[in-house]
């Protein structure tokens, strides 16, 4: 009875970020944060629901740096003992609150959560990958592919072949881990450009995501908009994101993250409390960090702050989530009378939205996807595949070049502040081309030589810094020092990996050492990186044509 679709999308993904080197690494809290605030939580909702019966379709992305973060043991043992001290810190909040009826319950809320994280993460013998493969066999969850290491498309396509490296590793990677083929793939920042689609068919993707204006603008013009998803002309479906629905999500001033009921993210007791008192549950050298434990909500736009109400805000998400549902049912009913098919509404978020930065997040799922089972007869969720299973043929156009992000076209991840990170990608990415298709006969190397182990090492230094989160964290002046640090650290292992295969003096203490340091894609063949003799002389011009405009430039 139903009149149209919702596809809801959650981008999951973290830049790589581990240090064996050091006991306690501030970076690394990154993914202990989101385990504890997104990822569990969001798994909680998901058992709920499905043992509560209740009908629900989502996709979710990913990416290998988190998957390979979620599966290392390290990080597994070291987020064991990061929740024990937050359980510890809670019960000390316990016992300090017992007088406060303004904190007491929330600090017996956060035990809580603490301990039931603990107990989750334990359930799934600490790898939640095998939490969200599981709801994928059992047809609730559409899990899509993405690049290797998150690298931004657009800007690495100076070289094809690191986009097709960026490419097929990602979707090698969701084979291993998942045991199928990826049927869709997540371009990061939504950074599409022309035929990069083709890149995607040979890795054997069905269909993409691009920003609103990218397929608004495609050529010729869609006759549905962003309602439909249209074919490239080589076959490849491009999905187009609803800036409606987004809109009312994403903006902290416009949307529903920014109601003053909900809890206010940057006031923690790690920066409230004495600092003898914290100091055992900050990190190590005395610096201040979030704990997860926030008492106060937004309250109004002023530093004045009141103390969370965890009601308020359940009331409020419920609230949130039948307007969404509303809005999206006049949508669908503005719509449906204008087109042949159902429509389909995709709304894609960065996934630690939704419990990190917005904790109400996932009760606000949690409430969208009841309401949308048991009191809507205009909208049904459904993954895209599902929709091109029902609409298989669809208008062919080709989007316009374009991303997500501040103005849409690449900006934000290209500017003065970090535009010089390129030309150093560049060369590099040249250099890996040549090692594999001119320096060495990759095939007839022996695959534990320490050529070829050296050789794989360069390709996963150049992969992580290729890594779009390196630019984005420039640009937004967050861990500056941090990101520059790594593209540095990558590019220097890359560079002088590069000089000791051409010069025959590979280091084997110094490669097994920077092997253990950078170990994501234990399994990497660097023959992803060879190109067919036939197509070698095309895409040695492309290099030489590529360093001749950087001379002039």
């Amino acid at each position: 009875m139903h009149k149209g679709y919702l596809c809801l999308l959650l981008h999951a993904h973290l830049p790589f970020v581990r240090h064996p080197e050091e006991e306690y690494f501030l970076e690394e809290n990154w993914l202990y944060e989101a385990i504890t605030e997104t990822y569990i939580p969001l798994i909680h909702i998901f058992e709920r629901l499905i043992d509560d019966g209740v009908y629900f379709r989502i996709t979710m992305s990913l990416t290998p740096p988190l998957i390979y973060m979620l599966i290392d043991k390290l990080l597994q043992t070291r987020y064991i003992r990061h929740i024990n001290k937050l359980i510890q810190l809670a019960e000390k909040e316990i016992e300090r609150t017992a007088y406060d009826q303004s904190f007491h319950g929330l600090a017996l809320m956060y035990y809580r959560r603490f301990v039931e994280a603990k107990e989750t993460f334990i359930k799934y013998k600490c790898n939640l990958i095998s939490a969200f493969k599981k709801f994928q066999e059992k047809g609730y969850i559409e899990i899509i592919a993405s690049c290797a290491t998150h690298g931004f498309l657009p800007n690495l396509s100076v070289n094809e072949q690191d986009v097709r490296a960026q490419i097929n590793i990602g979707v090698d990677c969701y084979k291993k881990v998942f045991g199928r083929q990826p049927l869709g793939f997540w371009l990061p920042e939504c950074g599409y450009y022309p035929n990069v689609e083709e890149i995607l068919k040979e890795a054997g993707i069905k269909y993409f995501f691009v920003d609103s204006h990218g397929l608004i603008n495609a050529d010729p013009t869609p006759r549905y908009s962003v309602y439909a998803p249209v074919y490239c002309p080589c076959g490849v479906a491009a999905f187009g994101r609803d800036w409606e629905s987004s809109k009312q999500v994403w903006s902290a001033k416009e949307g529903y993250p920014g109601d003053f009921d909900y809890r206010e993210y940057y006031r923690d007791i790690g920066y409230d409390l004495d600092y003898e008192y914290i100091k055992p549950y900050i990190h190590p050298s005395g610096i201040r960090i979030n704990t997860g434990i926030k008492y106060y909500r937004i309250t109004g736009k002023t530093d004045y702050k009141e103390p969370y109400v965890l009601e308020w805000a359940k009331e409020k998400a419920a609230t949130h989530a039948g307007n969404f549902m509303f809005n999206r049912e006049r949508q669908i009913e503005y719509l449906v009378s204008r087109m042949d098919r159902k429509p389909i509404i995709v709304a894609p978020y960065d996934a630690e939205l939704f419990g990190h930065w917005w904790f109400e997040g996932p009760m606000w799922i949690d409430f969208l996807f009841r309401k949308i089972a048991f009191d809507s007869q205009i909208i049904k969720l459904i993954t895209p595949s599902e929709y091109l299973a029902e609409y298989p043929i669809n208008q062919v156009a080709l989007p316009s070049g374009s991303s997500w992000g501040w103005k849409g076209y690449n900006e934000f991840w290209l500017e003065g502040g970090n535009d010089w990170v390129y030309r150093h990608l560049h060369q590099a990415g040249q250099k890996m081309f040549k090692l594999v298709n001119e320096i060495f006969d990759i095939y007839k190397l022996k695959k534990n030589s320490l050529t070829f182990k050296a050789l794989n090492q360069a390709a996963r230094e150049l992969l992580l810094a290729q890594s779009s989160d390196w630019p984005f964290i420039i640009k937004t002046g967050t861990m500056v020092s941090y990101a520059n640090k790594r593209i540095r650290t990558h590019i220097n292992r890359f560079l002088r990996l590069y000089s000791d295969l051409i010069n025959n003096t590979i280091n084997a203490s110094w490669l097994k050492g920077i092997e253990s340091l950078d170990n994501i894609f234990s399994d990497l063949d660097c023959a992803t990186y060879y190109v067919k003799k036939e197509k070698n002389k095309k895409s040695n011009l492309k290099s030489k044509e590529v360093v001749v405009i950087n001379e002039r430039r």
